[in-house]
C-alpha cells in the first residue's frame, strides 16, 4: 500500500487531477494529511507529558545554590569590612502533600481521556473517509441518472415537436415535454455542482483532487448486523463507545480535582537536607588577633510542617466550585450514555431498513421499467398522453437514483453503527475495499442501452 503523500494546495492540484483511487488509498492519504487526527495525536502526547509533570511534584528536588556578598559593618568605634562566599546543595522530598497526589491522579485520568479522544478521532477519520468517498459515488450516480433523464426527456420533446408539426398532437403536449426537459436540465446543472462539492470534500481529507474513484460492485452483499440483537449492540456500545469512555474519564478527572481542592485544608510535610560551605575573607576577630579568614561547613536535616489556617475563604470556594464541576461531569456522562444508547438502536434499525429498501428498490426498478415501456407503447398507439410518458420516465430514473442511495446509506450506516458500538477499525475499510473495483460498473449497468446511460462516464 502506498505511503507517500503528494504535497501542495488543493487548489493547485485541482488543475492536475490524480488517477482513480480506491477506498484504502484515500484512507492512507488521510492518515498523513488530515489535521483532525494530527490534532488529537498531538493532544494525547501533550497530556502524557503533563502527567509526567504532575508526577514530578511527588519526587525529590535537588538544587545547587551559591552567593557572594561584601559587608561593611560599623558598631560604635569598631568597624569591619569583609567578603563572604556561600555555596552548597539542598534536597527536598515531599512526605505528605495530598494536593500533589490527587493532582497526579487527575493527570492520569486526563491521559485516559486523551487516549479515548484519540481513539474516537481515529474512528471519526475512518467514517469521514468512507462518507466522503461514497458521497462522490452517490453524487456521480445522481448525475448519471439526471443526464440520462435529460437525454430521454430531450428525445420526448423532439418527438412531441415532430408529432405536433404533422398535426398528431396538440401544442400543450409540446409545452409539457419542453417544461420537463428544462427542469431536468436545471437538475443536471445542480447535480454537476453537487459532484464537484463531493470531490472537494474528499480532497479536503487527502490533499489530492480526484476526478474518479473506484465503484462499488453491483454484487456487494448486504449483510444484517451480527449479532441480530439490538440489545447486544446497545450493551457493547455502553461498554466500548469512546465518547462514553472519554466522558467517564472526565468525571474521574473532576473527582480527583475535587479532592485536590479539599486538600487545601490539609497540612503538608517536607523533608529537606542541606549541605553548605561558607568562606569569609577579611573578617576581623573582635575578641583578639587571629586569622582574618575562616571557612564554615554547615549540614542541616529538617522536617517542615505547614498547617493552613485561613486563606481568605478561597479554599472553601474552590471546594464548592469543584463539587459543582463533578455534578456537571456526571450529568454530561449520563447524557452521553443516553445519546449513545438511542443512536445505537436507531442505527441498528436503519441498517436493517436499508437492506429491505435495497431489495424493494431492485423490484421497483424492474416494475417502473416495465411501466415505462408499456406507457411508451401506449403513447405510440395513442392510448397514453405525453404527461403519462414523462411521469413514467421520471419515476424510472428516481428509482435508479434511490436504489444507489439506499446502497450507500447501508454502507455508511453500518460503519456508523460500529462506531457507536466502539468497534469500528481500519479492518472494516479493508473488508469494504475488497468490493470496490476500477472495473465495477456504476448505476448505468441497471439501465437499458436505449436510455443512453451507458454512454455517460462518471
Amino acid at each position: 500500500m502506498k505511503k507517500t503523500l503528494l504535497s501542495g494546495m488543493i487548489g493547485l492540484l485541482a488543475a492536475q487531477p490524480a488517477l482513480a483511487i480506491d477506498l484504502m488509498e484515500v484512507y492512507e492519504r488521510a492518515l498523513s494529511y488530515d489535521s483532525g487526527i494530527a490534532t488529537a495525536r498531538a493532544s494525547l502526547n501533550a497530556q502524557l507529558a503533563g502527567s509526567d509533570v504532575s508526577r514530578s511534584n511527588l519526587l525529590p528536588r535537588i538544587n545547587a545554590f551559591g552567593e557572594a556578598a561584601h559587608t561593611d559593618r560599623s558598631a560604635g568605634p569598631l568597624s569591619d569590612s569583609f567578603k563572604s562566599y556561600s555555596y552548597g546543595v539542598q534536597l527536598t522530598q515531599p512526605l505528605f502533600r495530598a494536593d500533589a497526589w490527587f493532582g497526579f491522579a487527575a493527570s492520569k485520568d486526563q491521559s485516559e481521556k486523551a487516549r479515548a479522544e484519540y481513539s474516537l478521532a481515529q474512528q471519526q477519520l475512518i467514517l469521514n473517509v468512507a462518507t466522503a468517498y461514497f458521497n462522490v459515488l452517490r453524487a456521480g450516480d445522481a448525475l448519471t441518472t439526471t443526464r440520462a433523464a435529460e437525454t430521454a426527456f430531450k428525445r420526448q420533446y423532439e418527438q412531441a415537436q415532430e408529432r405536433y408539426d404533422v398535426g398528431l398532437i396538440a401544442i400543450t403536449e409540446v409545452f409539457e415535454a419542453r417544461a420537463t426537459f428544462d427542469a431536468t436540465t436545471t437538475q443536471r446543472i445542480s447535480a454537476e455542482n453537487e459532484l464537484d462539492i463531493a470531490r472537494e470534500q474528499l480532497a479536503r481529507l487527502t490533499g489530492e483532487y480526484h476526478e474518479r474513484v473506484h465503484n462499488l460492485q453491483q454484487d456487494f452483499p448486504l449483510a444484517r448486523p451480527e449479532p441480530l440483537d439490538v440489545s447486544a449492540w446497545e450493551q457493547t456500545a455502553l461498554e466500548q463507545n469512546w465518547q462514553i469512555q472519554a466522558a467517564n474519564a472526565e468525571l474521574r478527572v473532576n473527582e480527583s480535582r475535587f479532592k485536590v481542592a479539599r486538600s487545601g485544608h490539609y497540612p503538608t510535610l517536607d523533608l529537606s537536607a542541606r549541605y553548605a560551605w561558607q568562606d569569609t575573607d577579611g573578617f576581623a576577630n573582635q575578641m583578639g588577633p587571629g586569622n582574618n579568614d575562616r571557612r564554615i561547613e554547615d549540614t542541616t536535616l529538617a522536617l517542615s510542617l505547614n498547617v493552613p489556617l485561613y486563606a481568605g475563604g478561597g479554599t472553601q470556594a474552590g471546594v464548592r466550585q469543584q463539587r459543582s464541576l463533578v455534578d456537571v461531569a456526571m450529568e454530561s456522562l449520563e447524557t452521553t450514555r443516553r445519546d449513545v444508547r438511542v443512536n445505537t438502536r436507531s442505527l441498528f434499525r436503519s441498517v436493517n431498513t436499508n437492506i429491505e429498501a435495497v431489495s424493494a428498490l431492485e423490484q421497483t426498478i424492474i416494475s417502473r421499467r416495465s411501466a415505462l415501456d408499456a406507457t411508451r407503447a401506449g403513447y405510440e398507439v395513442g392510448t397514453r398522453n405525453i404527461v403519462e410518458v414523462l411521469e413514467a420516465e421520471r419515476n424510472y430514473y428516481v428509482a435508479l437514483r434511490d436504489y444507489a442511495d439506499a446502497r450507500y446509506d447501508y454502507v455508511i450506516n453500518t460503519l456508523r453503527l460500529k462506531q457507536a458500538a466502539g468497534t469500528l477499525s481500519p479492518q472494516d475499510l479493508m473488508d469494504l475495499n475488497q468490493w470496490i473495483s476500477a472495473t465495477a460498473p456504476g448505476i448505468e449497468a441497471l439501465a437499458s442501452e436505449d436510455d443512453n446511460i451507458g454512454a455517460v462516464v462518471r
